[in-house]
């Protein structure tokens, strides 16, 4: 049996007060995501999936091991450049994580500037042409800047700037709770696409379960900052087994019974003009 994508064991993490005191935010977490695979870290605000997410980023220091790859390479804050282009992250609010000075042709420059293993031979343009297109966007939006697209442009963007990096995990903290609904549904269909197509896995942070039926292949549950249940995604739907999982589900199905429902927001073409 070949060794997962990623493994995290008894992870703990603990962030430090001005007072001198450690408040610990994650306590023992552990998990596997498989090459391919989409594994949900779902909770409620608070629970501390977030912050697992930032670790396996390399943006927060964790006690206990994150074992990357099949050299199964041991990551700490200070990453190989090599394992630092294999793992992006796609952040909540795409605006904010893109540098609004830059066009989106200068965007994904920078990307294989700091990653040259990762840059295309020959015309660079043309290369960000194929990137665009492979998340849905076209040569229209590739001289413009942040500010002239609209939220689910903003955050294709932030996609391809990843993806252009041929990137193994994607780790997106709540990627599409900041869009409309319709936009949601379109950025969630591309991500299953890069995951089908180029087998791209994913560390997926969200607190809608409605969202985790369809992109998870596999949920683990965090309760504050320890993990209590994990499975496969149709099996914990149905039978969950730790009652904090239990009342999380029941809370999802009474908000969708008194929302009805759901308006659809009206859907936007590439150039961000509403669709008639």
């Amino acid at each position: 049996m070949s060794e997962p994508l990623l493994e995290a064991r008894g992870l703990d993490i603990s962030y430090r007060h001005r007072r001198g005191h450690d408040d610990r935010i994650v306590r023992d977490v552990s998990f596997t995501i498989e090459l391919g695979e989409v594994l949900a870290l779902v909770g409620e605000s608070g629970s501390g999936k977030t912050t697992v997410a930032r670790a396996v980023a390399g943006l927060v220091r964790a006690d206990g091991e994150l074992l990357f790859g099949a050299e199964r390479t041991r990551l700490g804050m200070r990453r190989p450049h090599a394992v630092r282009r294999r793992i992006q992250m796609v952040f909540q609010d795409p605006r904010s994580s893109l540098n609004p000075r830059m066009t989106v042709a200068q965007i994904l420059a920078e990307a294989w500037r700091t990653h040259p293993d990762a840059a295309p031979a020959g015309d660079r343009r043309r290369a960000s042409i194929d990137v665009l297109e492979r998340v849905g966007l076209t040569e229209a939006v590739l001289d413009r800047r942040p500010r002239s697209l609209s939220g689910g442009q903003c955050q294709r963007v932030s996609i391809a700037r990843a993806v252009a990096l041929r990137p193994q995990l994607l780790v997106c903290d709540e990627a599409v709770s900041a869009l409309d609904v319709s936009v949601q549904a379109q950025i969630l269909r591309l991500l299953v696409d890069l995951k089908r197509n180029e087998g791209i896995a994913m560390l997926f942070i969200t607190h809608d379960l409605g969202v985790v039926r369809q992109i998870a292949d596999r949920v683990a549950v965090m309760e504050k900052g320890a993990l209590v249940e994990q499975g496969e995604t149709d099996a914990l739907f149905r039978a969950p087994q730790h009652p904090y999982t239990q009342t999380l589900l029941a809370s999802a199905l009474d908000l969708a019974e008194v929302a009805g429902p759901g308006r659809d927001a009206t859907p936007e073409n590439q150039d961000g003009k509403p669709q008639t």
